[in-house]
């Protein structure tokens, strides 16, 4: 589990390197406000965030040493990223906004949204119960303004305000197995949004960035499989 670990960490970094300048779009050149690199990073940072809090609130809900490994190693990882994306667009001298009202994930338009790798990314709102093992329950609809009948989900696989306040609530093996679940569903998000921007954004260190988030998320969705099956448990459907 740490060689998984290590080795997700440093392909995210080694992938990262590069000042997000622009490189390659001409001298001067910045991304537009409504571009597909701004875009990606106004929309992960918040991604990013939910993740980083849903971390700390398992650090202290589990003394189980693999599952508080695992949530540290997110929250640091996902923090690095997060300061990054924020870096680049201070550094364009973008809003951290989406301007005009624009609605999360619509730079994704071009790729269908987020429909990428197979995958049911929509924003999740389940009726399990705080009973342990697998929390499964039917899909809501994954909406993309906060409190718009969506419970607080912004974006693919973001979990929802009932939802966190669950986690808040279990403790040991339940809350392993739950924070796993959601942390599941949140990396299958990242990862769909990480790939449109390999593919649409035009700055060549955030799409390099992009590029090791996708492995990264992988490499830790398998790892997660993995520690729900030794919980007898199974991620979402």
């Amino acid at each position: 589990m740490a060689l998984a670990l290590l080795f997700a960490g440093a392909a995210t970094v080694a992938s990262a390197r590069g000042d997000g300048s622009g490189e390659g779009q001409g001298k001067g050149q910045v991304p537009a406000a409504s571009s597909a690199d701004a875009g990606f990073a106004r929309d992960m940072a918040v991604h990013h965030q939910q993740a980083v809090e849903m971390s700390f609130i398992v650090r202290d809900r589990t003394d189980d040493e693999d599952v508080r490994r695992l949530a540290y190693d997110i929250a640091n990882t996902q923090a690095n990223q997060r300061g990054m994306l924020l870096g680049w667009l201070d550094l364009w001298e973008l809003p951290k906004v989406a301007p005009g009202g624009e609605q999360p994930m619509a730079w994704m338009a071009d790729t269908g949204g987020h429909e990428h790798s197979g995958t049911d990314t929509g924003g999740h709102e389940h009726s399990g119960t705080d009973t342990g093992g697998t929390e499964h329950g039917g899909h809501g609809s994954g909406g993309s303004e906060a409190g718009s009948g969506a419970d607080g989900v912004l974006m693919a696989g973001m979990a929802s305000r009932s939802e966190l306040a669950r986690l808040n609530r279990l403790d040991g093996e339940r809350a392993e197995v739950f924070f796993l679940q959601l942390m599941t569903d949140h990396h299958k998000g990242g990862v769909a949004m990480a790939e449109a921007c390999a593919s649409l954004c035009s700055v060549p260190a955030e799409q390099r960035l992009a590029r090791g988030m996708v492995e990264g998320q992988q490499s830790e969705l398998g790892l997660m499989r993995d520690m729900l099956a030794e919980r007898e448990a199974e991620p979402r459907p």
